[in-house]
């Protein structure tokens, strides 16, 4: 039967024990120095103290878990149209969340959840940047009903009030969240570990590695065994031999993180529909359940490169309303390893059709002049400055210069070459990008302000550009033809004041 919202409810029983590793985890979290302190001293510190000790906190830690579980309540005020939240220790404390302000729920399971097989349901409101309300411990099948509940605005009352949820549209809801319409394959996201995210791996690889290599020296320079033995291997006839097996080792490496962390994130990916809306589960170690509405959909990009091309995959993210840019990369919601009948059918459920790109914008070439001067010419004259003056030892590399604006070169020419704004009727695509090429997707009336800016020696050239501010992000585009930008502004701006469409 349908779950009676209306009346406060409390998490599953299971609920004490989730409330005890979580807090269990905060104590822990806080009393870090002394638990490794009593750790490198255990034979030093006095073991019925100690023992004392330990059952002290996890007696406290009991009784708190036990207090918080029990003070923990929800239900839905209908009359209101709000979602209460009552909770604390010793001090109850009421969060109210008004339904029509709630822009995302999102059904989560940690390791220690999946244990024990509940689930964490958490509230995300517009405006704010953290979560209004979550709670830890409640089954999937009353998590899924709330879920709905919680984002059926329009009809809230209808729901909640005298009339009651038919059994059949809970088992409906329930069905369609069992069979999904797209599932990304365990190939699929092979492929995506091996053909994305090559930067940040590489970022990480090389701090890592570089604090590894920084200790090791500092050891060497109070070592005689380090000089002696390891020194002996390092040869100067060698050094290119070096450095081709450490690239050959860093790719291998990079590879296998990749791989490695998008299988445990995005394991079992399955999208299902729900009245409209895509509802996204995936993850191996924690799971993680989200739904979007196309409405509050504000950035959606298609991201592929030449690898995924001749895979036949490609990656989809989507940006819904965010209040800070710390929370918009938290709240990306990434769709890896779409072929492109998955992704036409998930742009058509967001969309209603397939975006067109309509009107071709391209930049001047200046920009590319200007690209290559910040990118080059600096770095150059950085290098010659600090050959010159500061460290001469620089100059017994010179390979490095030409590998490097040859690399850096096509690098800036292939953004320009791929740097374009298409303007439909109903749509604004920004394609950008060197190897990777994404294609940001907005509609017009989603368009919370519009930014042009023109240098003075510009104006002759007829040259501008444009920042479109929405709720999810901004996408620039610059030194295009300002006469067709202010034309297109024009355009939007008048669309944007006649549009009704309800994004938050």
């Amino acid at each position: 039967m349908s779950a009676d919202f209306s009346q406060p409810q409390r998490q599953s029983s299971i609920g004490i024990l989730v409330m005890f590793f979580y807090t269990l985890q905060q104590y822990a979290r806080a009393l870090w120095p002394m638990i490794v302190i009593w750790i490198f001293k255990f034979d030093e510190v006095n073991k019925l103290y100690f023992f004392l000790g330990m059952l002290t906190i996890f007696v406290s830690i009991g009784v708190v878990s036990y207090l918080k579980y029990l003070n923990f309540t929800f239900f839905l005020d209908a009359e209101n149209e709000e979602f209460i939240i009552t909770d604390g220790v010793f001090n109850k404390t009421k969060t109210a969340i008004q339904l029509r302000k709630i822009q995302q729920v999102n059904i989560n399971q940690s390791f220690i959840q999946k244990l024990v097989s509940v689930y964490e349901l958490d509230v995300d409101t517009a405006g704010s940047n953290k979560k209004e309300g979550a709670i830890k411990a409640i089954s999937h099948e009353l998590a899924l009903e709330l879920k709905f509940r919680l984002l059926e605005n329009e009809a809230i009352k209808s729901v909640i009030g005298n009339e009651k949820t038919s059994l059949e549209e809970t088992e409906q809801k329930l069905f369609e969240a069992a069979h999904p319409f797209i599932k990304i394959s365990f190939l699929s996201l092979l492929k995506v570990g091996i053909t994305s995210n090559y930067g940040r791996s590489i970022a990480l690889l090389v701090i890592f590695f570089s604090t590894i290599y920084e200790n090791f020296q500092n050891f060497g320079d109070e070592s005689n065994v380090y000089k002696e033995k390891v020194g002996s291997y390092i040869d100067k006839n060698l050094v290119l031999q070096t450095i081709l097996t450490s690239i050959v080792l860093l790719f291998v490496v990079v590879l296998v993180v990749n791989v490695i962390r998008t299988v445990f994130r995005y394991y079992d990916y399955k999208i299902t529909r729900q009245k409209g809306s895509l509802l996204l589960s995936f993850g191996l170690l924690n799971t993680k359940s989200t739904i979007i509405k196309p409405e509050k959909v504000q950035i959606t990009t298609v991201k592929r490169n030449y690898f995924q091309k001749k895979m036949g995959i490609l990656e989809l993210k989507i940006k819904q309303a965010t209040s800070g840019e710390k929370e918009e990369r938290k709240s990306l919601i990434e769709i890896p390893g779409c072929s492109e009948t998955e992704r036409d059918s998930i742009l058509r459920l967001l969309f209603h059709k397939i975006p067109e790109k309509g009107l071709m914008l391209q930049p001047n070439f200046r920009k590319l002049i200007f690209s290559v001067f910040l990118s080059i010419g600096l770095p150059l004259f950085g290098f010659l400055g600090i050959g010159y003056w500061l460290e001469p030892m620089i100059f017994e590399y010179p390979y490095v210069v030409p590998i490097y604006i040859a690399f850096i070169g096509l690098v800036q020419y292939f953004k320009f070459k791929n740097n374009r704004l298409f303007i439909h009727e109903n749509f604004i695509i920004k394609q950008s990008g060197a190897w990777d090429i994404s294609n940001d997707i907005i509609e017009p009336s989603k368009i919370q302000a519009i930014t042009t800016s023109q240098l003075f020696w510009h104006k002759k050239l007829n040259i501008g550009s444009i920042t479109l501010h929405t709720a999810g992000g901004n996408i620039a585009f610059q030194l295009a033809n300002y006469s067709i930008v202010k034309q297109q502004v024009n355009l939007w701006l008048y669309e944007i004041e006649t549009s009704d469409s309800n994004w938050m």
